[in-house]
């Protein structure tokens, strides 16, 4: 985890003394002169005493400026336990939230934080590295209410998108039809903003439609199915006859059937781009379309 953040990590295998090698790391990163360390100590249950006392041990040799406690939310009210019962032992002075892309929608959140008193600082919403966020009170409550969470989905594009890029790929539109190597970039784009169930969760009233599943491993299907595809079948779509589409299908491990899929999917994201040129057609394509329009791709 640390080689994928790009982040030096200090352990000693041959010890078990906590306190030990918690200052044998600083010392390293002194000696390496980083300005954070993070100590992550192994997962423990409240109720299990020795390890509780470790961690009492760790912050009375170390002193450390911040404790956050890390708490599960899907675990309900053990989740509420564990955070009070640490709370009274080490007096933490923030939670971070795990696993809120679930049904829990925050209700953990809420009650973590009146036994605590204290702040949450971050949440997980996924599985991923970059699924860890800053956590927003008032964000949370308009997802929980289903009215989107719009700033985090500004934020996470200025993040993920490069704006020279869009900017040429808009310049591009304005002249051509959309082809697939057009589609490909601004899928990998919006993939740099983690996952689409997650996405679609922030938009306003999408939260709310209960048969709206979007699997993420069908995008990578898709990009698997683009980049089997010959420079001239990606700027010329119309070039896929039945024995081209078989080659594709072999070549991305899909089957001819789901390539028609997302060609009938792209030829309607393709009409739909053409439209957004015209003010006319922009207006006329607003008042039809629905939510569910949208990821009619399957």
């Amino acid at each position: 985890m640390g080689s994928q953040l790009n982040i030096p990590v200090y352990a000693n295998e041959n010890s078990k003394d906590v306190v030990l090698i918690a200052k044998q790391a600083i010392s390293q990163a002194y000696s390496k002169l980083n300005d954070v360390v993070i100590l992550d100590t192994a997962g423990r249950l409240h109720i299990d005493e020795e390890l509780m006392q470790e961690l009492k041990n760790v912050k009375s040799n170390l002193k450390p400026h911040e404790i956050l406690l890390v708490v599960d939310s899907m675990t309900g009210q053990d989740a509420v336990n564990v955070a009070e019962s640490f709370n009274e032992n080490l007096g933490i002075d923030g939670v971070v939230l795990t696993k809120l892309d679930g049904d829990t929608r925050g209700g953990a959140a809420l009650s973590v934080k009146k036994v605590t008193n204290r702040p949450i600082k971050f949440i997980g919403e996924g599985e991923k590295l970059s699924d860890l966020e800053v956590f927003y009170p008032d964000r949370m409550a308009s997802r929980i209410l289903g009215m989107g969470d719009v700033l985090s989905i500004i934020e996470k594009a200025e993040e993920a998108i490069d704006l020279e890029e869009a900017q040429k790929l808009e310049k591009g539109l304005k002249k051509k039809e959309l082809d697939l190597d057009d589609y490909l970039i601004q899928l990998r784009q919006v993939k740099k903003m983690g996952s689409f169930s997650s996405l679609l969760k922030m938009i306003p009233g999408m939260a709310n439609i209960q048969d709206l599943k979007v699997d993420d491993k069908e995008f990578v299907k898709i990009e698997a199915m683009i980049c089997s595809m010959t420079k001239e079948e990606r700027k010329n779509p119309k070039l896929l006859n039945a024995s081209r589409r078989i080659r594709i299908a072999k070549g991305s491990g899909t089957s001819v059937q789901q390539i028609n899929q997302f060609m009938k999917s792209f030829e309607m994201t393709a009409k739909m781009m053409k439209k957004m040129q015209d003010k006319k057609g922009l207006k006329n394509m607003m008042k039809n379309l629905n939510a569910k329009d949208l990821m009619n791709f399957k």
